[in-house]
This record gives structure tokens, C-alpha cells and sequence, in this order.
């Protein structure tokens, strides 16, 4: 094959590819259009039910759920699953936002409304545009990335009254000890940007946060965009 009809190929494939994505924002609108704003729950996949903070997720989920708050998550197993059990236990809309990976996970069984993603950018879009809250349990890489895009979309203007909450004060202390002692000291952010993040351990408390958040909205009605400038879809 010529170097000319290989550039011609791979640019009709890229072509196609910007369709791909196209359609997964459509359909992701399409099918999360319908339950207004929820709060996204993040956390580790690998995450057993026996653990305590499984518990944990399921118990805050259910609160966030008991006060009208739709959940939405990654729709894997872990954490994702504790969320969404306590959404359905709660009879609010339970959302999974699935991720197509080589190794990982299909939807978990407590998923009502499921989307599936081929692209993270994509599916992360989902995320914001359709809560007003972040609340992310102990996990890895992939928690660690959405954690760090709120904070990024917060610190800079592109999402306002969005609480990020951290819950685990054992696992997430260090990382806070760390972001204080050494970004915050040599000035790569400002003190007041740690004042973005809640850590806590107590269910309770992640609902009376996200509470409050959801009044001063009220009161105050300030534009929510995500980051790419999109107003969520509130019904108004």
C-alpha cells in the first residue's frame, strides 16, 4: 500500500472516529436528559462488600438517595455498586456511566438507567454535567482522576456550588497532608483552594453538605456549566 493511500485511510478513520464520539455524547444526553442532577459517587472497583467502607457507600448513597438526590456512578463493581444498591434502595434513579476496558467490569446489578463509553472523556463529561456534587470513597488511579478534574473544574470557574467530598479520613489524610504541606507551600496552589474539599467519615454529614449546597443554589441560581461550557439539563 502507497504512504498516500495509508494517510488517505487513516484520515477517513479518524473521520469516523469524531462521529464515535459524537454519538456517544448524544446518547448520553439522550438517556441522562431525563433525571435531572444527581450527586456522582467515585470509588475503588475493587472494593469487596465486606469491607466498611463498602458499607459506608451503600448507607451514604441511601441517605443522598432518602433526600431526593439521584446517584450516578461508574456502573462497575466496588464502590460503584455500593452506590448504586443504596440508590435502589432508596427508589431514586440509579445510574451507571460503564467504561469498555480489556480486563474490567460490566454493569453491576443495581443499575437502572446503564450507558456504556468507549471514551473516558466522554463518560467524565456525564459525570459533571448531571450532578451537583462529587462524594469519592477510597480507590486508585481512576478515582484519583476524577477527584483531581473537579477540583480543576471548581478551582477555575467552570463548575460553581459543587462540593467535593472526600469520606475516609484515614486513606484521603495523607494525600490533604501532602497538597498542604508541599503544592500549597511552594505556591503551585492557594490555601483557599483546600478549602474546596470536605473530608469526613459521617453519611450524615455528606448529605447535610450537599444540602446546604442545594439551598444557596436555590437562593442564588448561579450558571452550573461543565467544562465544556454546557449548561446541565435542570428542566428549565
Amino acid at each position: 500500500m502507497s504512504s498516500s493511500v495509508a494517510k488517505k485511510n487513516q484520515a477517513s478513520e479518524e473521520t469516523w472516529r469524531v462521529f464515535r464520539i459524537m454519538g456517544e455524547f448524544v446518547e448520553g444526553f439522550e438517556e441522562m436528559g431525563e433525571i435531572g442532577t444527581g450527586v456522582s459517587i467515585f470509588g475503588s472497583a475493587r472494593t469487596r462488600p465486606d469491607d466498611p467502607m463498602y458499607r459506608a457507600c451503600v448507607e451514604t448513597a441511601r441517605l443522598l438517595g432518602e433526600e431526593g438526590f439521584p446517584i450516578i456512578t461508574g456502573g462497575g463493581p466496588g464502590m460503584m455498586e455500593a452506590a448504586n444498591k443504596g440508590a435502589q434502595l432508596a427508589g431514586v434513579p440509579s445510574v451507571g456511566c460503564n467504561i469498555e476496558l480489556p480486563f474490567e467490569q460490566g454493569m453491576n446489578e443495581w443499575v437502572d438507567l446503564g450507558v456504556n463509553f468507549r471514551y473516558f472523556f466522554a463518560r467524565k463529561t456525564m459525570f459533571v454535567k448531571y450532578a451537583q456534587g462529587f462524594v469519592v470513597f477510597p480507590g486508585g488511579f481512576g478515582t484519583i482522576d476524577e477527584l483531581f478534574e473537579s477540583l480543576t473544574l471548581v478551582q477555575t470557574g467552570k463548575v460553581t456550588t459543587f462540593p467535593i467530598i472526600l469520606v475516609g479520613t484515614e486513606y484521603w489524610s495523607g494525600l490533604l497532608d501532602w497538597l498542604r504541606s508541599v503544592m500549597a507551600m511552594d505556591g503551585k496552589i492557594s490555601s483557599a483552594d483546600l478549602d474546596l474539599i470536605h473530608l469526613t467519615d459521617d453519611p450524615d454529614e455528606v448529605v447535610a453538605i450537599l444540602r446546604a449546597a442545594e439551598t444557596e443554589r436555590a437562593v442564588s441560581h448561579p450558571p452550573v456549566q461543565t467544562s465544556f461550557g454546557v449548561p446541565p439539563t435542570d428542566g428549565t
